[in-house]
Parts: structure tokens; C-alpha cells; sequence
């Protein structure tokens, strides 16, 4: 394999052959360190999503940012591409910032002009973090942003937007965007943290074509009082067992209902599938379709979203410790060969459709804002099969049997139930057997993974 070229050469070839103009500007400044937003150790960046309602000039301008940005960072892919591939020539972030003073300049792209210059260098920033995402083996190649696939979004740095904070209402104000005259008309569904000001702005617009923004913010989130068990100093635990027939059961008992979203709108989703098919390419009466099912399926978006933040939200709340099962959802999501192929693609759909990777997602963040634990039990371990009275393993019993009895002890359980008992013992023993090595003053972490502990604590007990 030829060997990356460096020094004079590759700058020679970077003015020459890619066209990327020599650091020239504050070439005689001291560069300084970045200095990270969030400095206290009880600050955190959060995000705050809104929706908003653009004028027709403001959408149009919008449009144009959007199309700016996915054109930008396509550019700046096949220019990395190309210094690689035909000259052995790396080629970074600054580069591509250099190269962009160049497009600009082109009296072809002179478009380009009218839109904030900020925003089309955080689209470079975007490909640079996918390159070290790739480099890393956590992500695939970059690939080429596709108009209708790709998603709309421009990033809007402190310099690239005015925020006026409403001293009537504190936390709400005018947010006036690069490039354009009039503030947004933002729904202000909740209100920021008072005297706080926006450190980052991201517009986009969905497949519905609705527009909102996402304001991210510094703020000091303190933790939720503790949670005991009635008469006592033991923290008040809860085991959650995930599945399909509920979305979640609760070691006392308590079921949360499967919404079945996809199941329910089933049957207009294929009807407007098939309307769809029977649309001309590229006609209007297509392009309306299609806005309806987008709405459909942001509809299910926003109904399953708001039901899983409610969930997540009311468990954190009410317990101190929350004990979950490691799921590996991609596993469970593969293709079943043969004849089953057809039943294992309605289990997957049902899958998708509960959202366990999202929920989980949401009590590993919430635990860690509000000072509860999370306990992640390993997968492997036998919580259905397990007596929960007795802890003797029962047999292996197909999904199908949602009740059985212990053949050691004669103790009728409901599957879930059982699982979510199980998981919460479990989960409590992990816990203390943590706690039990903490120095004095120190508290529990807000995650703790049964894989993790049986390879650091365990062998040296």
C-alpha cells in the first residue's frame, strides 16, 4: 500500500491539484485552546426542541440553507476522496474550510453567498466527526447525502443567530437566524433555564414538513431527593422486564399496555401506500401521498416518543434503583431463514414498534441527570425460567406460555412477573455488592453493567 504523502510535497499538491488555498489568515496569531461550554462539574449541555412556523420568505431561505449544506458537505466527501484515492493526501477539517473560501468565490456559486457561513462550516464539522466516527470502527464510510433521503438540518453557532430573552416570559425570547430580518414564531411549549443563552441552534425540517429547532443549553440539573423503602435506609428498587404482550411489567405487578401503533394504523398505511403506487411519478397528486404518510408517520413517531418519556419519566421519579435486562436488539431483529422467514419479519415489526433500544436509551440519561441507578443485568441470566420463590430453574418454556407453576415449590407465576422479580434481585445484589466496595461518602454510579462487573470485581472477590 503506497504511503500517505507529507511536507512541502502535499502542500503542493493541495494548492495545485485540489485547489485548497495556503492558511494565510491569522497565520501570525497565537492560536488558543478551545475552552468547553460546560465547566462546573454539575453543568450539562440539554436540549430543548421546539416547534416553529416559518413566513414564506423565511421557509424559502430555509430551503436554500438546506440545499446548501447537503451540497457542501457531498463536496467536501469527494474532495477527501479524491486527495486519498488518486494522491495519498489527507485531507482535514481546515482544509475543507479553506476549500470552501474557494467554492464561494466561483461566480457559478455564487448561491453559496446567500447562505451564513457558519452553518456551511458546521456541515464540514458534521463530515469531519463522521471521518473520526469511521476511523474508530464505530461507523461506516461517509456517504453522499441524497435530497428526499438525507435529512433536512442546518447548525447554527453562537455567532450565526440573535437571541432576545423576553423579560415577561424568562426563558422564552426572539430568535432572529443568519441571513435573515425576522425572528422565528416558535411555540414555546416549555421555557429554557432564565438568564441562559442558547449555545447551539439546529433547524430541520421532517419528511412532514414541519419545522423545529433545537436549542441546546448549559444548565445545572440537581439531582432528585432519594427514594427509600417505608422504614428503612434501603433504596427503593424496581425491576422492568421488557416484552411484546406488555411493553412493561413491574416487579409489583403493575403492566404497561403495548400501544401496537404500527398494528393500529396498519391498514391506512397500506392504503396509502397503494394510492401512492398508483401516482404518476412526479406529479402533484404523488407529492400529496406522500405528505400523508409522512404525517401518518409522524404521528406514530410523536405518540410512541410521548409515551416512552412519560414511562421513563414516572419510573425515575418513584425509585432509587431500576433494574432492566441487557438487550441486544440488532440480534433479535435478524432474518429467520427457511419457512419462518415470514412469521419472524411480523416479530421484528413488533419489535420495532415497542422501542425497548429508546427506552432504554432514556433511563440511562435520566438516571444520570437525577442521581438514580441503573442496573444493567446480562442477558444471559435465566429470569423467566427462574422461581422467584424458591430460585429453583424451571424449564424451558416456549413465548407462547405466558403462566406456569414451579415444580419444586407449586407456586403459580405470570411470566412477566416473575422476570421482573427475578430481575430486580438480581439487580439489588449487583448493587450492593458495589456499594460494599465505595469508600466512605462516596454514592453508587449511575450505571452499573452485570458484563463489567464479572470481569473487574467479581475474580478479586
Amino acid at each position: 500500500m503506497p504511503k500517505a504523502v507529507t511536507g512541502e510535497e502535499a502542500g503542493r499538491i493541495k494548492r495545485e491539484a485540489l485547489g485548497i488555498g495556503d492558511r494565510r489568515k491569522h497565520h501570525t496569531r497565537r492560536a488558543d485552546p478551545l475552552k468547553a461550554h460546560a465547566k462546573e462539574p454539575d453543568m450539562r449541555h440539554r436540549l430543548y426542541r421546539f416547534r416553529f412556523y416559518p413566513t414564506e420568505e423565511q421557509a424559502e431561505q430555509l430551503h436554500r440553507t438546506f440545499g446548501a449544506c447537503r451540497w457542501v458537505y457531498n463536496e467536501g466527501l469527494t474532495l477527501r476522496r479524491t486527495a486519498w484515492d488518486q494522491h495519498r493526501v489527507s485531507v482535514g477539517f481546515a482544509e475543507t474550510c479553506r476549500a470552501l473560501t474557494g467554492w464561494k468565490q466561483a461566480e457559478e456559486r455564487a448561491w453559496l453567498r446567500e447562505v451564513s457561513s457558519t452553518v456551511l462550516q458546521q456541515s464540514l464539522r458534521n463530515l469531519d466527526q463522521a471521518y473520526r466516527r469511521f476511523f474508530e470502527g464505530a461507523a461506516k464510510h461517509p456517504q453522499r447525502k441524497k435530497r428526499g433521503r438525507s435529512r433536512d438540518a442546518a447548525v447554527y453557532v453562537r455567532t450565526g443567530f440573535r437571541w432576545a430573552e423576553d423579560p415577561t416570559r424568562p426563558g422564552t425570547g426572539l430568535v432572529t437566524l443568519a441571513k435573515q430580518s425576522q425572528p422565528l414564531d416558535i411555540r414555546w411549549s416549555r421555557a429554557l433555564p432564565a438568564g441562559t443563552v442558547p449555545v447551539r441552534l439546529s433547524v430541520t425540517r421532517d419528511r412532514a414538513g414541519r419545522f423545529f429547532v433545537s436549542t441546546l443549553v448549559a444548565e445545572r440539573t440537581a439531582p432528585l431527593p432519594e427514594v427509600f423503602v417505608p422504614g428503612s435506609r434501603t433504596p427503593r428498587a424496581v425491576g422492568v422486564d421488557l416484552g411484546l404482550a406488555s411493553l412493561a411489567t413491574l416487579d409489583d405487578g403493575t403492566k404497561v399496555d403495548h400501544p401496537r401503533l404500527l398494528k393500529r394504523y396498519a391498514e391506512k398505511l397500506a392504503g396509502l401506500q397503494r394510492e401512492l403506487h398508483r401516482r404518476v411519478k412526479g406529479s402533484k397528486n404523488r407529492g400529496r401521498t406522500r405528505q400523508r404518510i409522512a404525517r401518518l408517520h409522524a404521528l406514530i413517531h410523536d405518540v410512541r416518543k410521548d409515551l416512552l418519556d412519560k414511562l421513563t419519566t414516572r419510573l425515575v421519579r418513584e425509585n432509587q434503583v431500576l433494574v432492566v435486562e441487557d438487550l441486544s436488539v440488532m440480534t433479535l431483529l435478524r432474518a429467520a431463514p427457511g419457512r419462518g422467514r415470514r412469521r419472524k419479519a411480523g416479530l421484528n415489526r413488533s419489535i420495532q414498534d415497542a422501542s425497548w433500544g429508546e427506552l432504554l436509551r432514556q433511563l440511562r440519561y435520566k438516571c444520570e441527570w437525577y442521581g438514580r441507578t441503573l442496573v444493567i443485568v446480562d442477558r444471559f441470566f435465566p429470569s423467566t425460567r427462574r422461581c422467584s420463590a424458591c430460585h429453583s430453574a424451571g424449564p424451558k418454556m416456549d413465548v407462547s406460555v405466558r403462566e406456569w407453576t414451579c415444580p419444586e415449590c407449586a407456586v403459580a407465576h405470570d411470566r412477566d412477573v416473575n422476570a421482573a422479580v427475578n430481575l430486580r434481585d438480581e439487580g439489588m445484589r449487583l448493587y450492593w455488592l458495589v456499594a460494599a466496595g465505595l469508600p466512605p461518602g462516596r454514592t453508587a454510579p449511575t450505571e452499573i453493567r452485570a458484563s463489567e462487573l464479572l470481569e473487574e470485581c467479581l475474580p478479586a472477590a
